[in-house]
């Protein structure tokens, strides 16, 4: 079973939200998704082993795989394609954690073009057609997207400062989960 970017779009979502428990339907409904492909999503990546489903209809990213994944692979399995400078969401060392920790010149930072985006710069494909829209709604999410997007697109020096950041914000979340025993 080949994964999809909607299956790494599903598992950050889980773990921006540790230790909350999502049925397909919700999961759909914050990703702007159905069901159904949330569904398929969850079966992708427990085949991949990025999660484990260790009872029918329970399930749970597997963040040191996940983590990996993030780091490694990602960025050549769906790579992020820039494009012209348009009006959106930003992303990448444009939005948090990076935003404060690099300086950028005003409309280099990359965004997803989105209508309800704020700010204006070069645009970079998103990770899934959905995840603009789905980070607009949840800052949690749209921090492990921009984290996400930098290690895809950016410079050395980016992807080394978004690999720390993408390790302590799974890392917290996973001790967030554990603390109420997940």
């Amino acid at each position: 079973m080949e994964l999809k970017p909607q299956d790494l779009l599903v598992l950050l979502k889980v773990v921006a939200h540790p230790p909350k428990r999502w049925t397909y339907a919700a999961l759909g409904e914050a990703l702007a998704m159905s069901a159904s492909e949330t569904h398929a999503s969850v079966k992708r990546a427990v085949a991949s082993g990025l999660a484990v489903a260790p009872s029918r209809g329970e399930w749970s990213p597997v963040r040191p795989h996940l983590l990996e994944f993030v780091l490694h692979g990602a960025r050549y399995v769906w790579p992020a394609t820039p494009g012209p400078v348009k009006r959106g969401v930003p992303t990448a060392f444009g939005a948090e954690p990076l935003a404060s920790q690099l300086a950028v010149a005003a409309g280099e930072a990359p965004v997803w073009a989105h209508p309800q985006g704020q700010s204006k710069g070069p645009t970079l494909s998103p990770l899934y057609r959905t995840a603009p829209q789905a980070a607009l709604a949840d800052p949690a999410l749209h921090r492990l997207l921009a984290l996400l997007d930098a290690l895809r697109t950016g410079r050395a020096r980016e992807r080394t400062l978004a690999a720390k950041l993408m390790e302590a914000e799974l890392m917290r979340l996973d001790k967030g989960a554990h603390d109420a025993g997940q």
